[in-house]
């Protein structure tokens, strides 16, 4: 029995698939971190949806199985889904917290903690951002909505 998150038939093509979509993540956010591109937190989030739709290219929700039982985290996932799908905004849900933290390298200055349950990628302010592994996620998030998956599920592997 295989498992997968992307309804494609099981086997090499769709592991290999997969793999290739979290390395695309990977590399979309490790460009966008230096250059300021990332916004990270629920909050700080749709301050940035607000003030400036048009500029976000994508957007992350991640989740840990704790985190499936907050009733209010995924009351604030409902509402940040509904309006990247109402301003066009790929979204993809990301498993795997532990993993993401090491990419975004995750804590602030002061050594505090991030809220890692939402993050944004952004335009840089110079110019439209064109990207070989952002282009991969938006291809994959536009080929799963025609599957009817909505918000694709990323399981980011450990390292």
């Amino acid at each position: 029995m295989c498992n997968m998150t992307f309804e494609e038939p099981c086997g090499d093509n769709a592991t290999e698939r997969m793999d290739s979509v979290e390395k695309a993540l990977e590399e979309v956010l490790t460009a966008a971190l230096p250059q300021g591109c990332v916004t990270v937190g629920v909050y700080e989030a749709a301050k940035s949806l607000n003030v400036d739709p048009d500029n976000v290219v994508l957007c992350l929700l991640a989740t840990d199985e704790e985190d499936v039982k907050d009733v209010a985290l995924q009351i604030h996932f409902t509402l940040i889904q509904a309006f990247c799908c109402e301003n066009d905004i790929n979204i993809l849900r990301v498993n795997n917290m532990t993993r993401l933290a090491e990419i975004l390298e995750g804590v602030k200055p002061g050594g505090e903690s991030m809220d890692l349950h939402c993050v944004l990628v952004t335009n840089p302010q110079s110019s439209t951002w064109k990207d070989p592994a952002l282009s991969k996620l938006n291809r994959f998030c536009r080929d799963s909505r025609g599957l009817d998956q909505w918000v694709p599920v990323i399981n980011l592997p450990e390292r």
